[in-house]
C-alpha cells in the first residue's frame, strides 16, 4: 500500500481500514517467516554441535570422516527434502502422505519458510545415526542411508503427526517439537545400523583382543565439549521456534516457557547423572563429563512433545528419570554387544519414548493432575504413535540397511577400519603430521633427529640434556676461579645450543 502523497507526504486521503488490515496482516506474516528462517539457521548450526561432539568421542584416525559426514549431511537432506520429501510431508494427499510439489512444482512461496525449517528437522534425524555407525560405516552407505531417511522416511511421519489430514494427528496425537518424528524415529534407525554394522574392530572380544569389553575412547574431550554446548543452545532454538509463529497472541508466552523448560530439562538430566557418577553407580566415583552430557541432552530430549504445557517442576522432573531412561539403555546396549559410540540410541530412543509418556502425565490435563478419560486417552494415543514409529522406522531401517549390507557397501574392510577412514576413505588426514612439524630454533630439544620425515614419528629424548645456564651476553665476565665455584642457578637455566651441550 502506497500510504505517501507525491510530495512524500502521508496520503491520508486514500487511507482505509482495509489497506491498514492487509498490511497488518502481511508484516505478521513477515514476522512469522523471519522467525522461523532465523530459527532454522540456529538449528543447522547443530550440524556443527553433531560434528564436534561425534569428532571428539571418536579416534583421531576418523575425524575427517566425522566432519565430512555432517557437512554433508545438510546438503544430502536438502537434495532429499526438496524432490520427495517436502511433498511427502506437507503436499496435498491422504492421511497416510502427500503427493504435490514434487521437487517444489507448484509450491506457494508464503511456505518457503516453512520448508527450510523443516528440511532442517530431517537433516536432525539423519544426522542422529551418524553417530551409532561411527569409526566402521562406508561413506557410500551415508550417503544413501541421509538421502533415504531425509527424504523417503521421516517425511510420513511428519505428515502423520504434524498435518491436519495426518491420521495420527486426527486421532489424538500431539507432539509439540518432535519426541516421536525427530528423536524416537532417529533412535530406531540408529539402534539398527549398529546391529547391521556390528561392533567395531576391538571393541568387544574378538581376534584383535582378548578382553571382553574394550573400552574405545575419544581422542579429544574438549572437541566434545564444545559439540555438546552447541547442541545445547541449538536445543533452545529447535523447541523454541517449534511453534512456527511469533506474532499471534501468545506466542511470546508460549515461546519462552518452552525455552524454559528446555534448559529444566537439561538440568534435571545432567544433575542427577552427576550425582549418580560420584556416587559410583556408573563405574568408578568421579565427576563424569561424557555421561553428564549425554544425560543433559537426553533430559532435554524428553521435554520436546510437551514443552509448551509443562511446568516447570515437571520439565525437571522429566529430565532427572530421562537421565535413569539413558543410563539405563546405555547398560543394556553393552549387555547385547551393541556398539553404539555416541549413545545415540539410549539419548534420542531413551528419551525419546520417555518424552511422549512424560508429556501426557505432567502435562497441564496430565494424569497427575487428575486421572480422567481424556488424559487416559492423550495418553494412549501416544503410545499409539510411538508404537507406529518404531515399527515404521524398523521396516525402513531394515530393508535399508540390509540392502546396504547385502551389497556389500556397509561396512569398511578390516583394513580400512585399522587404517583408519580419515586415510582409507577420503586420503585427508584429520591430524597431518606436517602440521605438526616444529623448527629446531623453537624447540627445547634441538637435536636433528627430533625432526623426522612425514613417515617418521616424533619421538622424545629418553635422557633429557642437562642445560647449563648462559650469563648475559652485555654482563661483564667473571673470573674463571669465581665461576667454577659458583653453584648453578637451575631456576635460570634456558636451552642452549646442542654445541653448548655437547661440550658440556
Amino acid at each position: 500500500m502506497n500510504r505517501k502523497g507525491g510530495d512524500g507526504t502521508p496520503d491520508f486521503e486514500n487511507f482505509t481500514l482495509a489497506n491498514l488490515t492487509v498490511e497488518v496482516f502481511g508484516l505478521k506474516e513477515g514476522l512469522n517467516d523471519v522467525f522461523l528462517l532465523s530459527n532454522g539457521i540456529i538449528v543447522c548450526l547443530m550440524q556443527c554441535g553433531f560434528a564436534c561432539l561425534e569428532a571428539g568421542a571418536v579416534r583421531s584416525k576418523n575425524t575427517t570422516n566425522i566432519i565430512m559426514k555432517n557437512i554433508m549431511d545438510i546438503f544430502i537432506s536438502s537434495l532429499a527434502y526438496w524432490l520427495f520429501g517436502f511433498a511427502l510431508a506437507y503436499g496435498d494427499g491422504n492421511t497416510v502422505f502427500g503427493y504435490t510439489h514434487w521437487a517444489g512444482v507448484g509450491i506457494d512461496y508464503g511456505k518457503m519458510a516453512n520448508w527450510f525449517f523443516q528440511c532442517i528437522f530431517a537433516a536432525t534425524a539423519a544426522t542422529i545415526v551418524s553417530g551409532a555407525v561411527a569409526e566402521r560405516c562406508n561413506y557410500i552407505a551415508y550417503i544413501v542411508y541421509s538421502f533415504v531417511i531425509s527424504g523417503l522416511v521421516y517425511p510420513p511421519v511428519t505428515h502423520w503427526t504434524w498435518t491436519e489430514q495426518g491420521w495420527l494427528h486426527k486421532l489424538g496425537y500431539v507432539d509439540y517439537s518432535g519426541c516421536g518424528p525427530v528423536h524416537l524415529l532417529g533412535g530406531v534407525c540408529s539402534f539398527y545400523g549398529a546391529v547391521f554394522l556390528g561392533p567395531r574392530l576391538g571393541r568387544f572380544g574378538n581376534k584383535y583382543t582378548n578382553i571382553e569389553k574394550d573400552d574405545i575412547v575419544g581422542h579429544s574431550v574438549p572437541l566434545t565439549g564444545i559439540g555438546g554446548m552447541i547442541l545445547i543452545a541449538g536445543f533452545l532454538a529447535f523447541n523454541g521456534a517449534s511453534i512456527g509463529s511469533m506474532s499471534n497472541p501468545g506466542d511470546e508466552y508460549v515461546i519462552a516457557r518452552v525455552i524454559i523448560n528446555t534448559v529444566l530439562g537439561g538440568s534435571g538430566g545432567s544433575i542427577v547423572m552427576l550425582g549418580l557418577c560420584k556416587l559410583g553407580l556408573c563405574g568408578q566415583a568421579a565427576w563424569s563429563f561424557s555421561f553428564t552430557l549425554n544425560a543433559a541432552l537426553a533430559g532435554m530430549v524428553s521435554v520436546c512433545a510437551g514443552a509448551d504445557v509443562m511446568a516447570m517442576w515437571a520439565s525437571f522432573l522429566s529430565g532427572a528419570i530421562a537421565a535413569l531412561i539413558y543410563l539405563g539403555l546405555h547398560h543394556v546396549m553393552l549387555r547385547m554387544k551393541i556398539d553404539d559410540p555416541l549413545d545415540a540410541v539410549a539419548v534420542h530412543f531413551g528419551a525419546g519414548l520417555w518424552g511422549l509418556i512424560s508429556a501426557s502425565l505432567f502435562g497441564n490435563g496430565g494424569v497427575v493432575y487428575g486421572a480422567s478419560y481424556e488424559s487416559g486417552q492423550l495418553l494412549w494415543h501416544r503410545i499409539v504413535g510411538a508404537s507406529v514409529i518404531i515399527l515404521w522406522g524398523s521396516v525402513a531401517s531394515c530393508i535399508m540397511f540390509g540392502a546396504l549390507k547385502g551389497f556389500g557397501v556397509l561396512r569398511v574392510t578390516e583394513d580400512q577400519e585399522l587404517k583408519g577412514l580419515d586415510i582409507a576413505m577420503h586420503n585427508e588426514p584429520g591430524y597431518p603430521l606436517k602440521g605438526w612439524y616444529v623448527p629446531p630454533q623453537f624447540t627445547l630439544y634441538p637435536d636433528p633427529i627430533l625432526v623426522k620425515t612425514e613417515h617418521e614419528t616424533l619421538a622424545k629424548p629418553e635422557l633429557e640434556p642437562f642445560i647449563k645456564p648462559e650469563v648475559e651476553a652485555d654482563a661483564p665476565p667473571m673470573p674463571e676461579d669465581e665461576d667454577e665455584n659458583k653453584p648453578e642457578n637451575e631456576a635460570s637455566a634456558r636451552p642452549k645450543s646442542m654445541g653448548e651441550v655437547s661440550t658440556r
